[in-house]
């Protein structure tokens, strides 16, 4: 990742996500001089890296006449209260990017106007280790040229992807935005089952860890579709396709994540503001 910004990069919120950003522009050669970052909250560890890479720490907003990108990264239900107080860094018309879930392309032209361009977004959990994908979403007055920054900047997190209509965010939500959630309590279903047949608790739950987590990275790794691994490992009338003849009968495990799936879409939909 190579970014060439022309301006300043000016980072709201500077929480995990909004850090584990900065941490990888840093780490990937971005000039700290072309940084600012507004987050009067900062946690110690924070202004200690602010510190050593001599990044701009809560400088006036009108001090700042080239924002480039303005990056929100704060809690949705902080948006009304932050958005105000930074609404002055649009006079230089900059790129607005938001990891914000829930907040709608509308709501931020709302606060900097009908003709700005705008970028919303919806990443997950492991971009904190950066290991995520964040889909992304741009209003018409978005430049190929502010994608690409866009696509640049949240690379530091994990791999992005694009999406051509707004609406399909509640979609990606439902997978990827909250998939780690669904994995996580997998991992948790097969501990469980582990113990049902006499394993003690804390060697179920190392195993079940260690499987979920190394399937994970052999995908990653390999490339290869999950479908070619799953049959890899199945051997005909073997202890594997006994498992995935409970899994994948039809009121098995893909009925329940179509119904999970939806009703975590339906919600996206509620909230969203």
């Amino acid at each position: 990742m190579s970014l060439a910004l022309k301006g300043t990069l000016v980072l709201v919120g500077a929480g995990k996500m909004g850090g584990a950003m900065l941490e990888g522009w840093l780490k990937s050669g971005a000039d700290p001089k072309k940084i600012a970052v507004l987050d009067p909250f900062a946690s110690d560890d924070m202004k200690a890296l602010l510190a050593k890479h001599k990044v701009s720490l809560n400088p006036a907003i009108a001090s700042i006449k080239d924002a480039e990108v303005v990056l929100i990264a704060v809690k949705p239900q902080m948006m009304e209260e932050v958005l105000p107080t930074v609404v002055g860094l649009g006079a230089s018309r900059p790129l607005i990017l938001s990891v914000a879930a829930g907040k709608t392309i509308a709501s931020f032209e709302r606060h900097f106007g009908k003709s700005a361009a705008i970028i919303r977004t919806i990443p997950n959990t492991p971009a904190s280790i950066g290991r995520g994908i964040t889909a992304m979403s741009a209003n018409a007055n978005v430049l190929a040229t502010q994608m690409k920054l866009a696509k640049d900047l949240l690379s530091a997190i994990g791999e992005v992807v694009t999406v051509d209509r707004e609406e399909l965010i509640d979609s990606v939500t439902a997978v990827s935005g909250s998939g780690p959630a669904y994995v996580f309590y997998m991992t948790e279903c097969l501990a469980a089952a582990a113990e049902k047949v006499g394993l003690p608790p804390a060697l179920a739950m190392q195993l079940a860890r260690a499987t979920v987590a190394g399937s994970g990275e052999l995908m990653r790794v390999t490339g290869t579709d999950a479908a070619t691994l799953r049959q890899n490992v199945t051997s005909p009338k073997g202890t594997t396709h006994a498992a995935l003849q409970v899994l994948m009968a039809e009121d098995g495990l893909q009925p329940l994540f179509e119904k999970a799936v939806k009703a975590a879409a339906d919600r996206s939909r509620e909230l969203a503001s």
